[in-house]
Order: structure tokens, then sequence, then C-alpha cells
């Protein structure tokens, strides 16, 4: 048994299957979100959860939607959405700076 079997095996009997932290922020197979502008594509759900909260403090609605489950480290293919029609005014908020 390698390393990384051992550290899921460990996982599973102190509390559950590994998971990256904010995994409950993530739709996941969520149909109702896909009419949503997406803004960003990350590769990280750490990275996507920043510019969740970036826009989220600056009163832009939005969401963090995936495919498919992510790895227990928090990989995988994450985008960052608005309601319909509000992409360019979020592009925006994340292009400034301030």
């Amino acid at each position: 048994m390698d390393f990384r079997s051992r550290f899921k095996r460990a996982g599973r009997v102190i509390g559950g299957e590994p998971h990256a932290d904010g995994a409950a922020e993530l739709h996941v197979g969520d149909t109702s979100f896909d009419d949503w502008d997406v803004i960003r594509d990350f590769g990280d759900l750490e990275t996507a959860r920043a510019f969740h909260q970036n826009l989220l403090e600056r009163g832009q609605a939005c969401e963090l939607t995936a495919d498919w489950a992510l790895d227990e480290f928090g990989h995988g293919d994450v985008a960052l959405r608005v309601p319909p029609g509000q992409g360019a005014a979020a592009e925006e908020l994340l292009d400034d700076p301030s």
C-alpha cells in the first residue's frame, strides 16, 4: 500500500472522505447554472474561491460550478459564473484592482 492509499484510508477512519476546503460552495453537475455566464475557468478550487469571494464582496452574485467532482486536493475544472447578462460587469470588477 503506497502513502497516498494509506492517507486516504486514515482520512476515512478519522472523519470521512478527504475533500478540499470550500467543496460545499461548489455546485457539481448542477444544470440550473448552465445558462449563467462563465467569467473564468480555474484548475483548482482554492484559486476559484478567491475570485468568487472578490466578486461577492463587491456585491456581484456569482457561483462556482463543475461538471465533475474534483479530486481530494481540490483540482479539476471549476467555472466562476454570474447570472445571465452580467458577464461584462463582472469582468470589469475583476479587472479593476481596487
